[in-house]
């Protein structure tokens, strides 16, 4: 069936707050996407000029970094507008439909990479001597590309999904971001079909990829034990600290608003800010504070950075 919607504009109506907190919080969150883009950033430039970086784990941190900054520009922009404007921020129906594909695209690109990072780590850890063989240069770069393909096709049910339906009555989206929920609730049709599907699909795709790298470091810490010196052990465990300190933070508020029965559109929204503003900052924060090696890679290239000045 044809989609011919009458509505040509969504309203997105933002965070729900007292009116006397929007410049706070519109300086809060635009500092915090600041730092975010920037961090990213400066993360995937580190590891691109730092040959010491060229390895498995700094080549998913890389796309990591890049998804992060992509993630949050996505859906961060459109919070700050609606911040400003108390009316609601307008969006364009074909607007609407980007935003929520290239949220759901990115989202779930970093889910499967999330996946492939645990079993990069697993494969470092468990099988050290072998681990240069099985993860080569080729290997990384058909893993990444399975992840982004992967990411785009999800995010091509969903959107398909909720935009085949039929909009013909109220435009204000409960939210500050195009996502398929709150969307679903404007539809001048019965969304039940579409609702189990999407359920389905999210439910599939994040439970597959939460109990791979549940598995993934199961063997880790058995093959972890097995190290026979205090510090061997301690640094194993802190290549994976950081990684799962991640995860905890992008699975946990998503899984809380996608996969638990019924929906209250104001706790969602709130709920939402960790995975859309703040995780995406937790990635430079976690993986430079804990890593000693991208950290003395920062310091080098700061000391490029000064000296290409100086001259």
């Amino acid at each position: 069936m044809t989609n011919v919607s009458l509505v040509t504009t969504f309203i997105l109506m933002g965070l729900p707050h007292a009116p006397e907190l929007d410049t706070f919080l519109f300086g809060s969150f635009l500092v915090i996407y600041v730092f975010t883009v920037v961090g990213n950033l400066l993360i995937m430039l580190v590891i691109i000029v730092d040959s010491h970086l060229h390895t498995p784990m700094y080549y998913f941190l890389a796309n990591l970094s890049f998804i992060d900054m992509w993630y949050s520009t996505v859906s961060t922009p459109k919070m700050l507008m609606t911040l400003v404007s108390p009316e609601g921020s307008a969006i364009s129906f074909p607007s609407c439909v980007a935003q929520l594909y290239s949220f759901h695209f990115l989202g779930s690109t970093e889910c499967f990479l999330y996946t492939v990072m645990s079993y990069d780590r697993f494969l470092a850890i468990s099988y050290p001597l072998r681990y240069a063989s099985m993860i080569s240069g080729r290997t990384c770069a058909i893993l990444a590309t399975t992840t982004w393909l992967s990411g785009s096709l999800h995010s091509a049910v969903q959107t398909t999904l909720t935009f085949r339906l039929p909009f013909c009555g109220p435009n204000q989206i409960q939210h500050y971001i195009c996502d398929a929920p709150p969307i679903l609730k404007l539809a001048c049709a019965d969304t039940s079909t579409v609702e189990m599907v999407i359920f389905v699909s999210i439910g599939v795709v994040a439970s597959g990829c939460f109990l791979l790298i549940v598995l993934s470091y199961v063997s880790i810490i058995h093959s972890i034990l097995k190290i026979r010196t205090s510090e061997g052990r301690w640094r194993a465990f802190q290549t994976c600290a950081s990684h799962c300190t991640v995860v905890l933070c992008f699975f946990g508020p998503g899984v809380f608003i996608y996969l638990r029965p019924g929906s209250k559109e104001v706790v969602d929204r709130v709920v939402a800010v960790f995975y859309t503003v703040l995780t995406p900052l937790l990635n430079p924060v976690v993986y430079t504070l804990r890593n000693k090696e991208v950290k003395k890679a920062l310091l080098k290239f700061k000391d490029k950075v000064m000296y290409s000045q100086s001259k």
